[in-house]
């Protein structure tokens, strides 16, 4: 065998190389696209930031927001922080089968707080994205000294 027919054997089977590459690139985007769609999903009945109003001081409030899980496999909610001590979040411990309906409940405390409060509450979970945040707003009003 010549040089030209080695070169030429040479560069078909790298040109077939690159093209089972690309195949297999794509095929892998599809399947990750395909188990994206499939994932659990969580979805909330409220969009949003939840507003509690105007507090005083002292008080504490709670809010349940509700969720769907719209995905095809079981919900697992991993963990939920939030952004500030004064705020308790509780949620199910057990996964959330597709299509059930759950909640999780926030808790806001106001002692020690005034004026504008903005807090976070992050979702961790077996969902895509991985985190989810809830928002809630309250405007707090200072003790009365007495």
């Amino acid at each position: 065998m010549n040089v030209r027919n080695w070169l030429l054997i040479t560069a078909v089977a790298s040109i077939s190389f690159g093209q089972f590459s690309c195949d297999n690139r794509q095929q892998g985007e599809t399947s990750k696209a395909t188990a994206s769609a499939k994932m659990p999903k969580i979805t909330f009945a409220e969009n949003g930031i939840y507003d509690f109003g105007t507090l005083s001081e002292g008080d504490t409030v709670e809010h349940i927001f509700s969720f769907t899980n719209t995905g095809e496999f079981p919900l697992i909610i991993n963990n939920i922080t939030a952004s500030c001590g004064c705020t308790t979040p509780e949620w199910p411990r057990e996964p959330v089968a597709p299509g059930e309906k759950s909640s999780v409940k926030v808790r806001f405390n106001s002692r020690g707080k005034s004026g504008e409060q903005n807090k976070t509450i992050t979702i961790f979970a077996n969902t895509d994205p991985a985190m989810t945040d809830l928002r809630f707003k309250a405007l707090v009003n200072p003790k009365n000294p007495s």
